[in-house]
């Protein structure tokens, strides 16, 4: 493995402050893409790594919401852009946001940082912003502080078109108006969304603007309102560790609030368990009923520290037939699934950064020899397809999506390095 050319990758891909995921296919700055890849960052160029989240952050809104793009620039190769989200912001962003990664980047960057002031400084400055984020996930996607972020469009989950969301989804009226894609002239439209999904998606950007992005206009009315699992899980357990940074810092006055909402959601979070399956399941807000597909996302409570002992084990046990099921993994979607494809996004391959949770909450919850064998085979991907990919192939470890992709490098510096 390449880490030469992994941190080659990130400085190609440097927009003078933030970092695209690839030049072309994605001409702007991601919200958790940046967070992943300040990490990467941060295995060589600390000062660059910081810099990566205060230009993430320099383009969050007034009431705490963190979008999940930035367009600093203005790029023709990517579509929709800022003209279609009608967002009226500093920076022009999109009107959604993304898993909150950036308050557990920020503690971890700071614990590899040491004691030295320049690290402490910066993230003393980031503090009151991140704060502001969370609190906007737990105000305005939890009105009833039932414990259950929710999503109200797919790509706000980070996972676009899996297979979880086809039936939400179907619900969601088509687009009336015509369009073209940009993503299609960069990758093999048989590794992205499909036509049917696009019109969905265009849609709901259209039902957020006309809704003027109010939370309680959202929350009634929305065609499409999924508790995503990873979200959540993902949301308590960097609310975790922004305690943790609420403490260092003096900034006590916002653990109250803090700490009561990982309570609501850990009392909640027991409401998406199934037996059956071995995991936490999405759940249709709309439909009321849980969403029985079984992706990583199911599997990431063990980062959220979300599970018992006893679910723990059973998600371990589970997570040992999935490495089993395809030659490389994980695989984004259970291989047994029927909507399973090895090479489409969201709805097969395997990602980087979502092994490096899984690996993460396996040995949070002892299972360290699972956690070393989720590594391997990543590892594995990424030798077997001999550069760094947007995600691989799980039949065969083939390099698909974008290549030279930043937080695939990133994963490799901070994770796969050791």
């Amino acid at each position: 493995m390449d880490l030469d050319a992994a941190r080659a990758i990130l400085r190609q891909n440097d927009l003078g402050g933030y970092t695209v995921p690839t030049r072309g296919l994605y001409p702007f700055q991601w919200n958790w893409d940046s967070a992943i890849t300040a990490l990467g960052w941060h295995c060589f160029d600390e000062a660059r790594a910081w810099r990566e989240a205060r230009k993430m952050f320099s383009g969050q809104w007034d009431n705490g919401l963190l979008p999940h793009i930035l367009f600093h620039d203005e790029s023709d190769s990517y579509f929709p852009g800022s003209d279609i989200w009608g967002a009226e912001s500093r920076i022009p962003s999109s009107t959604i946001s993304q898993p909150p990664v950036w308050a557990l980047a920020v503690a971890l960057m700071l614990e590899r940082s040491g004691t030295g002031a320049s690290a402490r400084a910066e993230a003393r400055e980031l503090l009151p912003k991140l704060v502001d984020h969370h609190r906007w996930w737990f105000r305005d996607r939890d009105l009833g502080n039932s414990g259950l972020v929710e999503t109200y469009h797919p790509w706000e989950s980070g996972m676009d078109n899996s297979p979880a969301w086809d039936g939400p989804l179907a619900n969601v009226p088509q687009v009336e108006w015509e369009y073209q894609r940009r993503d299609l002239s960069h990758v093999d439209p048989a590794q992205r969304p499909s036509r049917r999904e696009y019109d969905r998606y265009l849609y709901l950007i259209e039902f957020l603007k006309n809704n003027e992005f109010d939370p309680h206009r959202l929350s009634a009315a929305s065609p499409y309102r999924v508790v995503d699992i990873a979200t959540v899980s993902i949301l308590h357990r960097a609310t975790r560790e922004l305690v943790g940074l609420c403490q260092q810092f003096d900034f006590e006055s916002a653990i109250p609030e803090l700490e009561a909402a990982l309570a609501r959601t850990q009392e909640a979070v027991g409401d998406c368990w199934s037996e059956e399956h071995r995991c936490f399941l999405n759940r249709d807000k709309l439909a009321g009923a849980l969403l029985r597909e079984r992706t990583t996302a199911t599997l990431l409570p063990l980062f959220g520290l979300l599970a018992d002992e006893r679910q723990a084990g059973q998600m371990a046990a589970l997570v040992e037939e999935w490495l089993a099921a395809s030659r490389f993994s994980l695989a984004s979607t259970h291989p047994e699934s029927p909507r399973y494809e090895p090479e489409r996004y969201w709805r097969g391959p395997v990602w980087l950064h979502i092994n490096w949770m899984i690996a993460e909450g396996l040995r949070a919850y002892g299972y360290d020899g699972l956690a070393g064998q989720v590594r391997a085979e990543t590892r594995e991907c990424v030798e077997e397809a001999g550069g760094y990919f947007e995600y691989y192939c799980s039949k065969t470890g083939k390099g698909c999506g974008g290549g030279d992709f930043s937080w695939t490098a990133a994963v490799a510096l901070f994770w796969l390095a050791g």
